[in-house]
């Protein structure tokens, strides 16, 4: 009897909900910057720990204002796969869901927003937004259009599986519409306005979301909250996925290598331009560039250096400044798989005009030091005054610079005569008297 009373206990443990003996945990993972391939490895990775270690839910506080598709894809890819419910919470107070951040929250178990936040704008910055006439719908390259049905239907698809509204979030796309938390919340874009993250789990406690066709009640509202920390690596790679900084580092990079070779042994802007460099190669590994962008920056340099040595009057100094913006302000520009881009006035044009005062400078004493009168070797002595030590008929002695030379001279000199070099020829000097006017 005892035995089976046991038995019967311990079935009725096993069968109890977790709520009924404590709630389990809730593990958070957070986006603050652009969705790029170390951003999508951590989300990613965050979602395999927490089917492992059986969370709760995995809620993902977002704040991004866009990547790379090829990396949202990914995301969403394994959010839809994942046997562990996923809750995007787009916060803090005034975060933002842009573009990328869009498409990850619509397709998300669990959508919700921050006060004070924003969602939208999904279309892919290159792709021009929504037309304004027909005229502008009628430019739009085959291309363009493409991408633009492309990722349309790729936001549908994603409203569809997670019922939220499909008309808006193509339209987000299409148009480049963006709208509050409250208006989201109205338009069956989100589930849920909250303040925190406590808030939010107090919220969706006892909510049902399906999870691979099954259906799951969500018992969270106690539950312990563990926060999956990027690694260092990602990390790094994370902040390298930045256009704004990789044009930085790459200017950066070839100012000091441009330092040390002009002064060798200094080491400390050698070793800094190197490894600038080699940060924004690695950089541009994480991110598609385009390589007329990088060309136009190579073609810049070189219009600098070619200042110094042809006499353009400044016209070619010009025209490495203008392939700098250009191609600075193009580099990153793929519209097919990102909607990055380099900032044109805070960060562009700024590095730009340092970059051009440090090689006006160059330029400046580099030419000055080319164009100047040659001040060693015996070709120096051309010009310089010296007093003749005893009388010149055709040849004689002279002093010059510190030093006796054998000269000779179409014209008598008389000894003690002030006299000026006008050739050197072997160790020979040819000259001629000063005249006392001069």
């Amino acid at each position: 009897m005892r035995a089976r009373l046991r038995v019967a206990i311990s079935a009725l443990i096993l069968c109890a909900p977790v709520s009924a003996f404590g709630a389990g945990h809730v593990n958070v993972a957070t986006i603050d910057g652009s969705i790029n391939p170390a951003s999508s490895d951590y989300l990613q990775q965050a979602i395999a720990d927490s089917e492992s270690d059986g969370a709760e839910i995995l809620v993902i506080e977002l704040d991004t204002p866009g990547g790379l598709l090829s990396a949202t894809k990914d995301i969403i890819q394994a959010m839809l796969n994942a046997s562990v419910p996923v809750a995007v919470f787009v916060s803090p107070r005034g975060a933002w869901a842009s573009s990328a951040g869009a498409y990850i929250t619509i397709a998300a178990n669990i959508a919700a927003m921050a006060p004070g936040t924003s969602i939208g704008a999904a279309t892919p910055v290159s792709l021009g937004g929504a037309p304004s006439d027909e005229d502008e719908e009628k430019e739009k390259s085959a291309a363009s259009q493409k991408a633009e049905n492309l990722v349309s239907a790729f936001m549908e698809s994603i409203a569809k599986e997670r019922d939220r509204n499909v008309e808006w979030a193509v339209d987000a796309v299409r148009k480049a519409i963006a709208v509050s938390q409250d208006e989201a919340l109205a338009l069956g874009v989100i589930d849920v306005v909250a303040d925190d993250l406590p808030d939010l789990l107090r919220q969706i406690d006892g909510r049902e979301v399906k999870v691979r066709g099954a259906t799951r009640t969500l018992q969270v509202a106690d539950a312990e909250v563990r926060r999956i920390e990027m690694s260092t690596a990602t990390r790094l790679l994370d902040v390298l996925a930045s256009p704004d900084l990789l044009v930085i580092l790459f200017l950066a990079g070839l100012v000091g290598l441009y330092i040390e070779a002009n002064q060798p042994g200094l080491i400390i802007p050698g070793v800094a331009g190197a490894v600038c460099l080699i940060l924004a190669l690695i950089g541009m590994q994480i991110i598609p560039f385009s390589w007329v962008g990088l060309l136009l920056l190579l073609a810049g340099i070189g219009l600098f250096v070619a200042e110094v040595f042809v006499t353009s009057y400044g016209i070619l100094f010009a025209l490495g400044i203008a392939c700098f913006l250009l191609g600075g302000s193009m580099i990153f520009e793929r519209p097919e798989v990102s909607d990055l881009d380099v900032s044109f006035w805070s960060v562009l044009v700024p590095a730009v005009t340092a970059l051009s005062t440090f090689a006006a400078i160059v330029v400046y004493a580099v030419g000055r030091t080319i164009r100047r009168r040659q001040t060693a070797g015996v070709d120096e002595l051309i010009g310089m005054i010296g007093t003749a030590t005893t009388a010149l008929d055709k040849s004689g002695t002279v002093f010059v610079r510190g030093e006796y030379w054998k000269a000779f001279t179409d014209e008598p000199i008389q000894e003690g005569e002030r006299v000026e070099v006008t050739r050197v020829e072997g160790l020979e000097l040819r000259v001629r008297r000063v005249l006392r006017h001069a």
